[in-house]
């Protein structure tokens, strides 16, 4: 493993593929990202040398196992500054975090007439849940609105809470926008009203630092995979208070305290909300991920990542015919880049890209209503991580230009 940014793709053995006959330039990373060989290593470790499950056994590999497991607990406590270990619940990922707030702690405080806000860009991960939980309680589901910049419109948002919100559910990074969201200030402003904030971390916490405690939120959602780490692990965060009253989604072995024949009694948070056997290598890969980008440093990769993307924004908007969406401040956008070839449907576009090596990702980005927003069907989104570098952008951009003069658009 190194510490120098610029070769830290070295580290990453996937990105020494061919691609049609081309080197590839993954530039999907909003939808996953690569694994350092540090990872895999984690992954391969674990089951050649401490496979056992977790919390159950006195044997030694069950010890180790369970010992590596709550290990990853506090590294992710410190990842996130999180108060205690006690409010870090381990999940498949973002969206089942999401969907236990929605589906087990919202019951709890709505009722017909109460309010949800959300915003157009949500993912409909942090959308859908909300729908469903609104027409089960009877609850309005209200929208924050985009400026013509792509950002969220607060003072609309300012309008929107009263005393009838209860819950705001609102992404940090739009996965399609590459809008960073003000979410301290929406935040504050939420709780002012006495509304419960709910945030989607999946696209900030692999790209820059993310303290639960200075957003003052009360849920906090991420994936593993989306930052270097393995699929089908995520976190959610929630104030301890609030884990303690929310009742858990899932039931089985290893969350319970003692069960009668008609009773049964949870134990504390986190362990009421972890039913059956959990992902225990995906966990400890996880940790493998944040050792990772701890070692590389967020001033290194937060520059890297930057600069391409600026980079990448300039010189697809000079193409005649390239509109790209979102922000044209670097600063006030992350790593994703979605546009659109006028003449050339997305797919179309992505298709043609493939062929020189270059992965993108092409559709409605699991966004209808942003796109409806937007006035479009789909886009072509390239979306960079810190490994990505100037022999990637120049593919990109070589390939759309080529895209471009193949269609005679």
């Amino acid at each position: 493993m190194v510490n120098d940014i610029a070769i830290a793709r070295n580290d990453f053995p996937i990105l020494k593929e061919v691609v049609n006959g081309q080197p590839l330039a993954y530039l999907d990373n909003a939808a996953t990202t690569q694994k350092p060989q540090a990872v895999i290593d984690a992954l391969v470790h674990y089951y050649q040398h401490d496979n056992a499950n977790i919390h159950r056994g006195v044997y030694t590999l069950a010890e180790r196992a369970t010992e590596q497991y709550e290990a990853v607990r506090q590294q992710v406590a410190t990842f996130i500054n999180a108060a205690s270990v006690a409010e870090i619940v381990f999940t498949r990922g973002t969206t089942t975090s999401l969907n236990w707030v929605a589906q087990t702690y919202a019951p709890t405080i709505l009722q017909a007439g109460d309010e949800i806000v959300i915003s157009i860009m949500e993912h409909h991960s942090n959308l859908v849940p909300w729908q469903q939980v609104a027409q089960r309680t009877g609850a309005k589901l209200r929208y924050v609105e985009l400026t013509a910049s792509g950002e969220l419109d607060l003072a609309q948002y300012g309008d929107l809470l009263n005393a009838r919100t209860k819950i705001v559910s609102l992404t940090h990074v739009s996965n399609v926008l590459g809008t960073i969201n003000p979410i301290k200030k929406m935040t504050a402003m939420a709780h002012a009203v006495g509304a419960t904030v709910v945030i989607d971390g999946a696209q900030a916490t692999g790209h820059f630092p993310v303290d639960v405690q200075e957003l003052d939120c009360d849920f906090y959602a991420f994936s593993g995979h989306k930052m270097y780490g393995p699929t089908g692990i995520g976190v959610l965060y929630g104030r301890e208070a609030l884990l303690t009253a929310m009742p858990p989604a899932e039931f089985g072995g290893e969350m319970i305290n003692l069960v009668t024949r008609q009773k049964t009694d949870f134990k504390p948070a986190p362990a009421k909300f972890e039913a059956g056997t959990m992902p225990i290598a995906q966990v400890i890969g996880l940790g493998a991920a944040i050792s990772y980008l701890q070692h590389l440093g967020w001033p290194a990769i937060i520059a890297q990542e930057q600069q391409l993307t600026a980079q990448a924004y300039q010189e697809l908007t000079a193409i005649t015919g390239v509109t790209v969406y979102g922000p044209t401040e670097p600063t006030r956008r992350s790593s994703v880049l979605s546009f659109n070839l006028q003449g050339l449907h997305p797919h179309d576009l992505a298709t043609v890209l493939d062929m020189q090596g270059v992965a993108i990702r092409a559709g409605h980005h699991c966004a209808q209503p942003l796109m409806t927003d937007l006035g479009v069907s789909a886009t072509a989104r390239a979306s960079f991580a810190f490994y990505n570098n100037q022999a990637d952008l120049r593919q990109l951009v070589t390939a759309v230009q080529a895209a471009k003069e193949f269609f005679k658009l």
